[in-house]
């Protein structure tokens, strides 16, 4: 039986623009989410699927013991990459079952390989933050023009940038660790966006900017990234087994 101390928790929100994908995601299309809701079920352990467009039909189709489906409406003064950390946030603020640990993922290109709980890499290092990466550094083009908007907001993006110019770039499409570590850092990751990202008008969406700068800055004695977190990120190890995550 799935714990309900332990969740894997995604965010499905449609009929927005995604600029990650250039597409606007079709409503009520549990096909997007099978995989990562299957692979969840197959690892024994409790999903939820935060949307706001799903109908009632599906949610009461392929709700089982693992996956539930919880309706939010969404906020257009966030992107919904960066809104995803507020409806965690509050979710996990208000529960009334006490959690020890908490992983949130991207849930269309992010699948569970095995259940990261049972892990003694896990179980052994309650203080980690542990994240997706990829195989790049944090000083790539793509990283410099996606934070020109924090960059000219917070003071000192630019010197953090300089500081951990060649440490490799984390991905936030998969974060988790013991509830309080993951929680503190959630908390922090949603005052900036609050405060810096809420008049973002750039192409991009500020939300790996803000997770790299979080991460790096307040964190980073206490990160664990890459094996056995994630596999290796667009490299589509979709067979890999001996890895917590696959993304992409």
């Amino acid at each position: 039986m799935a714990s309900k101390h332990q969740l894997i928790l995604a965010c499905h929100i449609t009929g927005v623009y995604d600029v990650n994908r250039n597409t606007t995601l079709q409503d009520d299309a549990y096909e997007l989410v099978q995989g990562w809701a299957e692979s969840v079920a197959k690892a024994n352990l409790k999903g939820i699927i935060f949307h706001n467009n799903f109908s009632d039909e599906t949610c009461a189709r392929f709700e089982n013991t693992h996956i539930s489906f919880e309706r939010i409406e969404y906020n257009p003064e966030f992107n919904p990459n960066v809104y995803r950390y507020f409806i965690y946030r509050d979710f996990l603020a208000k529960s009334l079952d006490p959690i020890q640990g908490v992983f949130v993922t991207d849930i269309l290109d992010v699948t569970l390989a095995q259940n990261p709980f049972n892990d003694p890499l896990y179980q052994d290092n309650p203080k980690t933050l542990f994240c997706g990466d990829e195989p790049t550094l944090l000083a790539n083009e793509w990283m410099l023009a996606h934070a020109t908007h924090l960059r000219e907001q917070m003071a000192d993006y630019q010197s953090y940038e300089e500081q951990f110019a060649k440490e490799t770039l984390l991905n936030c499409g998969i974060i988790g660790g013991s509830f309080p570590v993951f929680f503190a850092f959630l908390r922090q990751l949603c005052e900036i966006h609050e405060t810096y990202n809420r008049a973002n008008k750039t192409a991009y969406t500020g939300d790996m900017g803000a997770f790299n700068y979080l991460a790096r800055t307040r964190f980073n004695e206490n990160l664990r990234h890459g094996f056995p977190v994630n596999t290796v990120f667009k490299a589509y190890e979709n067979d890999r087994m001996d890895c917590w995550f696959r993304h992409k």
